[in-house]
């Protein structure tokens, strides 16, 4: 497909992003939310840090949301424990428990071109509550009526990993709703208007017992209340996205039906963006989908990094009939592309 990428990819590193405490340093920067303000291009990061080392030798660290403490703090445990398994740099797994080497949080940038992006030195959402004790993660922006509602997925030991909700109309104070989707339920994104008069939202439930993947739409009457779940596409054998598919990008309104910018992952975990076009009216039904990727991992910052083979994708604008993706590359840096609508529309069948 004749997607373009910016020549100066990446767009934003870790070294463009300042720690927000002196004792932290970032790991990575990726998988953005995205939206129009103030006749800006406004990104909100997922920025990863980890705890300083001084003893990396001896010590292995893993931060965390403490409730009763109010605050993030750093947990040690001995690397010559053998009880304990260190081989994944991500996770410290114990006998009873899994804790993550970092915690992500949210952090704003601004661009007047969508190329260069001045960063908020400090984070505008901070992990707060048990829910999102291991951090918060992976933001979709939906503009509804003058209100900007974020969905995120919140990780924890004590709940796992659940969908949450907050909404800001400036970007400087931000209201949560609560949980909306229970575990393990991620890779929402919320319509960004009322269809036959309710509210859609994609998600991916995740089936312990038979490992399925696949994405589904859900209604609701006030953002907050969702039910009357249902089906929508599975991952497909043989083809690009056998292995896991999921929500990217809020869904773009055309002519020709609801537009959904997808992600969909191979059984090794290849990570690539591709199409699939819903009904306007029932946005359960598929029109059509992505014979092949609209992006896959080709360039030597998708193909290596904090882990390897992956485009993965929050949010993109869709202006003058060109589709602006803002892509996270191999989870540790933020990339740009486009691609003409139409160049989308004919890959679909």
């Amino acid at each position: 497909m004749e997607i373009k990428r910016y020549e100066g990819n990446p767009i934003i590193t870790v070294e463009d992003v300042c720690p927000s405490r002196q004792d932290f340093e970032v790991v990575c920067v990726f998988n953005a939310g995205v939206t129009r303000f103030e006749n800006e291009v406004l990104l909100l990061l997922r920025v990863a840090e980890a705890p300083v080392n001084p003893e990396p030798e001896k010590w292995f660290l893993a931060p965390m949301f403490d409730e009763e403490k109010g605050e993030v703090v750093i947990k040690k445990f001995d690397r010559n424990d053998k009880t304990i398994d260190f081989s994944d740099s991500r996770f410290v797994i114990t006998e009873n428990d899994r804790f993550l080497t970092s915690i992500s949080h949210f952090r704003i940038a601004r661009s007047k071109d969508g190329i260069n992006f001045v960063i908020d030195k400090q984070p505008a959402m901070y992990p707060d509550n048990v829910y999102e004790k291991f951090g918060i993660e992976d933001p979709r922006i939906t503009l509804i009526d003058g209100t900007y509602y974020i969905n995120y997925s919140a990780c924890s030991n004590e709940t796992g990993v659940t969908t949450n909700l907050a909404k800001t109309k400036d970007f400087k104070t931000f209201e949560r709703c609560g949980v909306i989707f229970t575990p393990d339920n991620k890779d929402i994104a919320i319509f960004p208007e009322k269809i036959n008069g309710k509210y859609y939202a994609f998600n991916r439930p995740a089936s312990a017992e038979y490992g399925m993947r696949d994405l589904w739409v859900s209604e609701s009457p006030d953002l907050v209340c969702w039910g009357n779940h249902k089906l929508m596409m599975r991952a497909r054998e043989d083809f690009w996205d056998n292995g896991r598919i999921g929500c990217s990008a809020v869904p773009i309104k055309t002519e020709k039906g609801w537009l959904e910018i997808y992600h969909g992952a191979t059984k090794d975990d290849r990570y690539c963006l591709g199409a699939v076009l819903l009904d306007l009216n029932d946005p359960t039904k598929v029109i059509a989908r992505s014979v092949e990727p609209i992006i896959q991992p080709e360039e030597e910052y998708e193909l290596h990094g904090f882990f390897d083979n992956v485009i993965f994708n929050c949010g993109v604008l869709c202006e003058d009939g060109i589709v602006k993706i803002y892509y996270g590359a191999a989870d540790v840096c933020m990339c740009y592309a486009e691609i003409s609508i139409e160049e989308i529309f004919k890959n679909l069948e």
